[in-house]
């Protein structure tokens, strides 16, 4: 399987997420002095009204420098990284499929290969989560619900934000090939994470081959479903043996991969 990573924005991302911490830093530890002007307030009147308005400024930029740099941090810092999982979850999948990272916006990442054309969405989470349809709901009250707020590790709704991206890959692809059709999915990368799933609308999956419903199996179980669906030995004059990956979906997976990288131009 071959990886391509857009390298320059992982690497700048990164850098901003290091910098907006020792930045939040930098200015909590400055309200922190600044609080501490009110002692000399009564005898210095510069110290008072610095005192009295600086705050109003440090602690609300302090608020959202640390809120960022949280949701920076869980995006590009914190391990699993998304891509190092999925490309772990893939091991053994066709030499000919293609995994993007980071080349397409909002659409993370995005895999090319004999059973098809996937938009994919993932989460880091590591909580309880019940789907039913393509709705979401995490277990916990009000009191969990304001911890993920500053954790900033809200789920939201994964399946509308993958069938949002597959329809993104599929406007990309339709000048060249309009009857290319991108699927969304939705990828745990760390099995902690407890899902239970309930008629999902779209594929929800570990990338833990260790847990169910995995990246993996999926994969393997497509491309047996499809294989079953080709027409037998005789009718097609061919020898008997096993289906070669070009014919499971009847385009070249190495053509969707030209055609996807001419639409985004890979830098």
């Amino acid at each position: 399987m071959r990886i391509e990573t857009n390298h320059q924005l992982v690497k700048r991302n990164r850098r901003t997420a290091n910098i907006l911490f020792f930045a939040s830093m930098a200015v909590l530890l400055g309200g922190f002095l600044v609080a501490n002007l009110q002692l000399t307030a009564a005898k210095d009147p510069s110290a008072a009204a610095v005192s009295l308005f600086l705050p109003w400024i440090v602690l609300p930029v302090g608020f959202f420098l640390t809120m960022q740099s949280v949701k920076m941090t869980n995006q590009w810092l914190r391990r699993p990284r998304p891509e190092e999982a999925i490309q772990e979850g893939l091991k053994g999948l066709s030499k000919r499929s293609i995994l993007y990272n980071y080349y397409h916006g909002s659409v993370r990442h995005v895999l090319v290969a004999p059973q098809g054309v996937f938009a994919i969405v993932t989460r880091f989470q590591e909580g309880n989560y019940t789907v039913e349809g393509d709705k979401w709901n995490q277990r916990g009250g009000a009191g969990a619900s304001l911890l993920r707020f500053f954790r900033r590790d809200g789920i939201g709704n994964p399946t509308a934000e993958a069938m949002a991206g597959a329809a993104a890959i599929q406007q990309l692809l339709a000048s060249s090939l309009p009857d290319v059709d991108v699927q969304p999915m939705v990828i745990f990368v760390d099995p902690r994470a407890e899902l239970t799933l309930i008629n999902p609308t779209i594929p929800i999956l570990y990338a833990s081959e260790n847990k169910e419903p995995n990246l993996r199996d999926f994969m393997r179980k497509l491309a047996a479903e499809q294989a079953e669906k080709l027409p037998e030995p005789e009718e097609t004059g061919k020898k008997k043996g096993k289906p070669t990956e070009k014919t499971l979906l009847g385009f070249n997976p190495e053509a969707v991969a030209e055609a996807l990288e001419e639409a985004t131009i890979l830098t």
